[in-house]
C-alpha cells in the first residue's frame, strides 16, 4: 500500500537583509510562497504538521533582525522575587502595550498604586478608565521626564517595570526609593538604533546608595515553574471580570510587516496579533 502524499502552499516572511537601525521595511523582510509536502515520508515519526491560525507579534523580534548578538541572548535573572507589597508605588512604561496593560492591572489587584506612561491622550484615557491605573501621563506632552516623575511620584518609586529603556530609565533612577526594584522587560526605544548608538544610562551610581536591584528576564525561562500558577490566578480574575484587554488584529500573513511596524509608533494599543484564517 503506497504512502499518502499531499502538498499545500504556505507563505513565510524571511530576512533578505539585516536592519541594524530603523524600523525594518520590505527591503529587509520579504514574503514568499513555499510548497510543503505533507506526505507520510516527509513528516518524521513522532512529529506533527500543524496549521497556524494566529501569530503573536512582539517587540523582541526587532532585536533578532539586527544581525548582531544582543543582550536578549544573555541568561536571564530570576523573577521569583518581584512580588510587590500592597501600597507600593509602581511605575510602568509603555503601559498601553501588550505587557503593560496586564502588568498594571495585576499590580492594582495586589493593592499597589500604579502610574503608567504612554504616547497618546487616547491611551492615557484607556489606562485610567478601563485598565484601572491610578494615573498616567503622555510622554509626548510631558517631555521632561524628571518633572513628570516628581509630579506623579512625590513619595518615590518602589518598582519600575521597564519596557522602553533610554531616557525614561535614566529619569526613573533619579526617583527610586531605597531597595527599589527594576525588572527589565524590554527597551523598545532602543531597538531601532544601531547598537553603537543606543542611549547610555549616566546615573547608575544612584543604584548603589539606595541598594536598587535591576534585573532582566525572559519569559521562556519561567514558563515551567510559574505558568501553571499564573493560569490559575488569571482564570480567577477573568471569571470575576477583573482583567481587561485590548488587541489589534491584522488579517492575513501579508500584513505582518504592517503589524510589526505599528508597535514602534504611538498608533498601537494593546497586543498585536496576525489572524491567518
Amino acid at each position: 500500500m503506497g504512502r499518502e502524499t499531499s502538498t499545500v502552499e504556505s507563505k513565510e516572511w524571511f530576512m533578505a537583509a539585516y536592519a541594524p537601525q530603523g524600523v525594518p521595511t520590505s527591503d529587509h523582510l520579504k514574503l514568499r510562497t513555499l510548497t510543503l509536502s505533507l506526505g507520510d515520508d516527509h513528516i518524521p515519526d513522532g512529529h506533527l504538521a500543524v496549521e497556524i491560525l494566529w501569530i503573536s507579534v512582539d517587540p523582541y523580534l526587532r532585536v533578532k533582525m539586527t544581525g548582531r548578538k544582543d543582550g536578549l541572548d544573555m541568561p536571564p535573572f530570576q523573577l521569583d522575587q518581584e512580588s510587590q507589597k500592597a501600597g507600593s508605588n509602581v511605575f510602568i512604561s509603555a503601559a498601553a502595550g501588550g505587557v503593560g496593560m496586564v502588568a498594571g492591572q495585576l499590580a492594582k489587584l495586589k493593592g499597589c498604586r500604579v502610574i503608567g506612561s504612554a504616547g497618546s491622550d487616547d491611551k492615557i484615557k484607556l489606562l485610567k478608565e478601563e485598565f484601572g491605573y491610578d494615573d498616567a501621563f503622555n510622554y509626548n506632552k510631558e517631555t521632561d521626564f524628571d518633572a513628570a516623575l516628581s509630579k506623579y511620584f512625590p513619595e518615590g518609586i518602589d518598582l519600575y517595570l521597564d519596557n522602553v529603556g533610554g531616557s525614561m530609565l535614566e529619569a526613573v533612577l533619579n526617583h527610586v526609593n531605597n531597595h527599589a526594584r527594576i525588572p527589565l522587560c524590554g527597551m523598545i526605544s532602543q531597538y531601532n538604533k544601531d547598537c553603537t548608538k543606543r542611549d547610555g544610562i549616566r546615573n547608575l551610581f544612584n543604584m548603589i546608595g539606595k541598594e536598587v536591584r535591576m534585573e532582566g528576564f525572559m519569559i521562556g525561562s519561567h514558563l515551567m515553574n510559574h505558568f501553571p500558577d499564573f493560569v490559575n490566578e488569571m482564570e480567577g480574575y477573568l471569571s470575576q471580570d477583573k482583567m481587561h484587554f485590548k488587541h489589534k488584529i491584522f488579517n492575513g500573513i501579508d500584513r505582518f510587516l504592517e503589524g510589526f511596524a505599528s508597535m514602534f509608533s504611538s498608533s498601537n494599543i494593546g497586543k498585536v496579533i496576525i489572524q491567518l484564517k
